[in-house]
């Protein structure tokens, strides 16, 4: 990795993969798997060090953390729950022998069977984790602590799991401030804190500007509230408290750190989608990426790919469909499927479930397919270290 200066990270069903490029983002090659073919949530890495962290697990590993200080050539994994093979390797000897088991305790035991997302922020790497809790980590991923302020909020005891379970799946930093962060859990909603985890804001509020036209949806918006199924959140640059959801039902903004949500989905041919994304620099430019529905199959309207970008701050939106399929396209990006560099002009990637990763790197304008035929992918970050 450290011949180029772009790498698509990429977590999938089967371990962690790495797309590089060159400094003019082409010529790109993969690398992988990863991991030990571990289920991959979500992957990131850090620009002032090149360090990867990649997490995931499941019911038959349990849950934990691998970390690479050499641009994925070597991975020490951090476990930290239990998963079925503890079960089976306790109670057969050659078992055990076969995994190299050591029996060694875990430090969250079976509290939790997956790691859904990754954030690092201000020297401490923070994990979501299915069940939803958060984790923090201020030596690099060795060992963790549970973030008491959020399990212990009071709405906690009525938390409802989206189908994909009850998932802490978005992780959001404020660059400027260590004590500010945003987590969105499906589908608890939005949760913000400005004292560094102590206490937490439950932030789901509709904004006062009028009532909602699509609030026909179980997960839509309600009762003044925007619905709780949050899919993916992603804060814009600057100095403001500009933040941007995905969710069920709708593409949404918010100018006060998520304390009043604008809907601005009206131009787009589908409320339903996974993934958003914020320009790099402008904090009016967004990406979303439509599906029909919910309960109509979870892939692009009329079985045609496009990118939707918003230069207005979600007023108006344009499709883009050059170096899309337009026929017979059947996938899905999920909701950590799609990420940016910051070059200028910036470029944009996404990962699908039928293995393939798309590129642009002209903001939206034309897409290439820089790598095909990986597992199903559930996470694209960039490391960019230009």
């Amino acid at each position: 990795m450290s011949s180029h200066s772009v790498t698509v990270l990429i977590g999938t069903t089967k371990g962690a993969f790495l797309v590089a490029g060159g400094k003019d983002r082409d010529g790109w090659t993969v690398r992988g798997p990863f991991c030990d073919g571990w289920p991959i949530n979500h992957i990131i890495g850090d620009p002032a060090t090149g360090t990867l962290w990649a997490a995931g697990g499941g019911d038959w590993n349990g849950a934990g953390v691998w970390r690479s200080s050499d641009g994925g050539e070597s991975w020490d994994l951090t476990r930290l729950t239990r998963g079925t093979m503890d079960d089976w390797a306790e109670n057969d000897p050659d078992f055990a022998a076969m995994i190299n088991w050591s029996g060694a305790s875990l430090p969250f035991t079976d509290t939790f069977s997956q790691i859904w997302s990754l954030g690092y922020a201000h020297g401490t790497l923070y994990a979501g984790t299915k069940p939803a809790s958060l984790l923090a980590s201020t030596d690099g991923g060795i060992s963790w602590e549970r973030v008491e302020g959020l399990s212990n909020h009071p709405s906690a005891g009525s938390w409802n799991p989206g189908a994909a379970g009850l998932v802490l799946h978005t992780i959001v930093a404020d660059p400027a401030n260590p004590k500010k962060l945003w987590i969105g859990i499906s589908a608890a909603g939005v949760f913000a804190t400005e004292d560094g985890g102590v206490t937490w804001e439950r932030r789901n509020r509709l904004s006062n500007i009028g009532a909602c036209a699509h609030n026909d949806h179980p997960a839509g918006p309600r009762d003044g509230e925007i619905g709780h199924c949050v899919h993916s959140m992603m804060r814009a640059p600057g100095t403001s408290d500009l933040l941007y959801q995905q969710n069920h039902h709708g593409v949404w903004r918010s100018v006060d750190g998520g304390r009043n949500w604008d809907d601005i989905t009206e131009a787009l041919p589908s409320t339903f989608g996974f993934p958003i994304r914020v320009h790099p620099r402008d904090p009016g430019t967004i990406w979303t990426l439509p599906l029909n529905g919910d309960s109509q199959g979870r892939y692009p309207p009329d079985a045609a790919a496009a990118v939707w970008r918003s230069r207005d701050g979600g007023a108006s939106w344009q499709d883009l469909r050059d170096g899309l399929p337009q026929q017979s396209c059947y996938f899905t990006v999920l909701r950590q499927a799609m990420a940016g560099d910051e070059r200028d002009p910036a470029g944009i990637y996404f990962g699908t479930n039928s293995g393939s990763v798309f590129a642009s790197l002209d903001e939206g304008d034309s897409w290439d397919e820089i790598a095909r035929h990986l597992p199903t992918i559930l996470a694209v970050e960039v490391l960019d270290r230009s």
